[in-house]
């Protein structure tokens, strides 16, 4: 039994495994085919190996090819996961084996008139600070010159703006950044290395400042699901979060081409909902019959954003956060594979 949202798709009551999840996840909606057919030349998403950019690579393919298109849909990463670069071929999507730290290489990748960047560095920072800064704010900066004639859509993150009083409704484009530590400050650079690009090169590109993108396989509801079920604390000084459903974030980025402007377009993705923590891990564990395990208290302040802009541009999210919850747990329980890479939500000084 499937059900109908306000975006027209098609979706699942529960999603039973991965190749389920994979298609749901690169579903182009039909304004998406709309905005690829409207574009100037080929794609080309640069670290597509990470968490989104597979799903985003098909999708954006997909598109293509509903469009009845023949537009060469590229991605580039250093392809460390086994297997991937083979499942994009299949897909029909082109790769190149890139390390972007290494100019060399850089010079190599094909032109393409729309870039989608995706290249970022997070847990880690702790241990290695400068290779987090070469990732976020060197590669950038070369990135920014090698395709500045090209619009590029640039992943960055809502850890650019402070953290808000919950009351305030969370942080909107107009809130000037005052990121908290190391890692949200290399962030903020990533958008400035493209800001300057911009004001030498006159490049035009987009800033999806993104927190948090949600799947079954990561993300800040299957971290907090995965603690109410296996009995672990909860700690609540991060007591409130925003999420969006990853098919909801590849669908904005790749219709965020048409948007790319000098200076910056900024937008920041997430859902409408303020989430308290402690209200998801009490539904989890109604939904487990387990009761959550909490530590700490809410603090006043959390890392918020306010997506009005976002809804204004491209509608709400098609997928709501009841839904997004039935699947996580649903996942949790069938015990689908994880990427088990925990989002660390709950970190309050910005130390990754």
């Amino acid at each position: 039994m499937a059900w109908s949202n306000n975006a027209g798709f098609k979706l699942p009551n529960l999603i039973e495994n991965k190749l389920e999840l994979d298609e749901i996840l690169s579903r182009p909606m039909h304004e998406t085919v709309k905005a690829v057919s409207q574009l100037d030349g080929d794609i080309l998403i640069l670290g597509v190996s990470g968490k989104i950019g597979p799903t985003l690579a098909r999708l954006v393919k997909r598109a293509v090819d509903e469009a009845g298109l023949g537009k060469r849909v590229i991605g580039a990463s250093r392809f460390s996961t086994p297997g991937l670069r083979e499942e994009l071929e299949k897909a029909g999507v082109e790769t190149v084996p890139c390390d972007l730290l290494e100019e060399d290489q850089l010079d190599r990748l094909p032109d393409a008139s729309n870039v989608i960047y995706m290249v970022g560095r997070k847990f880690g920072t702790k241990e290695d600070s400068s290779l987090t800064w070469a990732v976020n704010t060197l590669i950038p900066a070369m990135i920014s010159r090698r395709f500045r004639r090209s619009k590029i859509v640039v992943f960055s993150t809502g850890n650019v703006y402070p953290l808000v009083p919950v009351s305030s409704g969370g942080a909107d484009e107009s809130t000037p950044p005052d990121p908290v530590g190391e890692y949200a400050q290399s962030c903020l650079g990533r958008e400035r290395m493209f800001e300057y690009a911009c004001k030498k090169y006159g490049l035009k590109t987009t800033f999806l400042r993104l927190n948090y993108a949600v799947e079954l396989r990561y993300g800040v509801l299957l971290d907090v699901a995965q603690k109410v079920f296996e009995g672990s604390p909860i700690d609540l000084r991060m007591g409130y979060v925003n999420v969006i459903w990853q098919g909801d974030v590849n669908n904005i980025a790749v219709r965020s081409l048409e948007l790319c402007n000098s200076p910056p377009e900024i937008i920041n993705v997430t859902g409408p909902d303020i989430v308290s923590v402690r209200w998801l891990a009490e539904r989890f564990g109604e939904f487990f019959q387990r009761e959550p395990v909490f530590a700490n208290r809410e603090m006043e302040k959390a890392l918020l954003s306010n997506a009005s802009k976002c809804f204004r541009l491209f509608g709400p999210p098609a997928v709501t956060l009841e839904q997004m919850m039935k699947w996580v747990a649903h996942w949790v329980v069938i015990r689908g594979w994880t990427l088990n890479k925990p989002t660390h939500f709950e970190v309050i000084d910005g130390r990754f």
